[in-house]
């Protein structure tokens, strides 16, 4: 497995680990976690226990409060967890468990006594974790002024402490809700536009290779059928249209090589975008310049710096345990001309002290291929990479190009 892979798994793991919102349950640890988070919530559940254990009540009135708490816990976390899931209840049934929980609620607290208002809270929870939000803006008031009519019945006397509380976390509920379906909407959005991507490259390799390979298998497959013509009666003829075939197909390997080179070759602005991404996954605070202007830059000498960025940005993630990475890419005039700079520097542990590894060892050869330097080396907090290549001199220098003397202006460069 190159390293490449690893990193690119490391960064999903990572994702993973702490990105779960929207997302059911992928394995026992995520379901133990969420079940925490919800089971915290059921603290509210204290009062109706603590009334269910003081002996206040009947044994028939205290085994019909333990069987109403039952259902009614039973059927609020039916409804939670199943909304965290994919597959949500319908409209209807969804109606008939909230009311559910409104009646229990309702039941309980005038049958056994106001310790049970309590469990008010939890309809306004489930009607703002899981109605839209049009409906879920009028259900949770509702549901705070039935809590006041039972209390009031019930002769409570701090109704109105647990009304706010009602009201501010169900409405706090509607927008966790919204930001889980927001989630999701964009968990869906990207994997949309990347097979929309995919199949967009898929085209493009398909008009390539039309328009690389059809004319030329075409007059191949004509002058073969002349040849064979030919061969009888005229072979020299033959031999000639043979000589052309030939000419043709090596052309069109030419061709083919040249095409297979491009769709290899890296890209700077992709690799920047890459680049954020896996450091964002890496819990990595990333300054990384969007479109940054190459100029007249070569596709070799654009290929290296990319190759450059990854192995700086792979080694960030790896090894350094940084927190804050910085990437930068300059036009600078140097005594030996002008020159493209990527810089990438973090403020990790500085990388082991020893000699080079692989990885930086066969991207200075890389760039050396290009008339390019590398320099590399730690910082007094962190590591720095500075790789540099040669630019054409722009044409039009805009007041946004860095353009500064001497080559050699910054020292030492890692990552």
């Amino acid at each position: 497995m190159t390293e490449d892979q690893r990193a690119g798994k490391t960064g999903e793991t990572r994702v993973d680990r702490f990105i779960t919102i929207g997302r059911p349950a992928g394995n026992r640890r995520e379901l133990v976690r969420k079940s925490v988070w919800i089971g915290v919530w059921l603290v509210f559940l204290s009062s109706p226990v603590q009334d269910l254990v003081s002996g206040n009540h009947t044994p028939a009135a205290t085994a019909g409060g333990w069987l109403g708490l039952v259902s009614f816990v039973g059927v609020y976390l039916t409804l939670v967890f199943r909304n965290m899931g994919s597959r949500p209840y319908p409209p209807r049934v969804l109606l008939a468990l909230l009311l559910a929980l409104a009646v229990l609620a309702t039941l309980l607290c005038l049958t056994l006594n106001s310790a049970w208002l309590g469990l008010f809270v939890y309809v306004s929870t489930s009607c703002g974790v899981t109605l839209p939000v049009r409906q879920a803006y009028w259900a949770v008031p509702a549901s705070t002024v039935l809590m006041l009519l039972v209390a009031r019945h019930s002769g409570a006397t701090d109704m109105w402490n647990l009304a706010l509380l009602m009201v501010l976390i169900g409405y706090a509920m509607i927008g966790v809700s919204q930001l889980v379906r927001t989630t999701i909407e964009l968990r869906k959005a990207r994997a949309t536009v990347a097979q929309l991507a995919a199949n967009e490259e898929r085209l493009r390799l398909a008009r390539d290779l039309h328009d690389l390979l059809g004319h030329s298998l075409s007059l191949i497959t004509l002058k073969s059928e002349l040849a064979g013509r030919m061969l009888p009666g005229h072979p020299e003829k033959a031999a000639q249209q043979v000589a052309d075939i030939e000419q043709v197909s090596r052309q069109a390997l030419v061709d083919v090589r040249e095409a297979v080179t491009g769709y290899r070759r890296r890209r700077l602005t992709a690799e920047l975008a890459g680049a954020q991404v896996a450091l964002t996954a890496a819990q990595i605070a990333a300054d990384i310049p969007t479109e940054p202007d190459l100029g007249d830059l070569t596709q070799e000498n654009e290929s290296a710096l990319a190759w450059a960025l990854r192995e700086a940005v792979t080694n960030v993630v790896r090894h350094s345990g940084a927190a804050r990475c910085h990437v930068e890419v300059l036009r600078r005039q140097t005594l030996d001309g002008p020159k493209m700079e990527l810089s990438v520097e973090d403020n990790g542990s500085g990388g082991s002290g020893a000699s080079p590894g692989n990885g930086l060892t066969g991207l200075r050869e890389r760039l050396e291929k290009v008339g390019g330097t590398l320099e590399a080396g730690r910082l007094k907090h962190g590591f720095r990479l500075v790789a540099r290549v040669p630019a054409e001199e722009p044409t039009n220098a805009g007041p946004g190009t860095d353009v500064r003397p001497g080559g050699s202006a910054d020292v030492g460069s890692g990552a």
